[in-house]
């Protein structure tokens, strides 16, 4: 099976950085996709960005120009570097893996039912 973990999340100041990172194992084809979601308390888990093995990316409207999605194939691990952080950016932040179509582009992978896998979730805290 595929496995996620994801790490780098904690307590950072509004306009500060993290990078998440999210190491992956488990695949046995490059057929597939790892996005990043996030889930504050009380709201719906929200699709963030996505990458695909082969380079596709996808970057949502509410972070795009501030969040940035890589992948480092040799090590199957895909990062999110977040800049210019803001309080409304706190959540649990996951990764999760699925299959891959490139038929398919735009927002289509931010949809959480797309994913089969998923990592344990790291908190992000951005204060004031």
């Amino acid at each position: 099976d595929v496995q996620l973990v994801e790490s780098g999340g904690g307590l950072v100041q509004a306009g500060g950085s993290l990078r998440l990172s999210c190491a992956a194992s488990g695949f046995t084809s490059d057929d597939y996709v790892i996005g990043w979601f996030r889930q504050a308390p009380g709201k719906e888990r929200e699709g963030v960005s996505y990458i695909s093995a082969k380079g596709a990316t996808y970057v949502a409207d509410s972070v795009k120009g501030r969040f940035t999605i890589s992948i480092d194939n040799a090590k199957i691990t895909v990062y999110l570097q977040m800049n210019s952080l803001k309080p409304e950016d706190t959540a649990v932040y996951y990764c999760a893996a699925g299959p891959w179509d490139a038929e398919y582009s735009g927002s289509y992978y931010l949809c959480p039912g797309e994913y089969d896998y998923w990592g344990q979730g790291t908190q992000v805290t951005v204060s004031s």
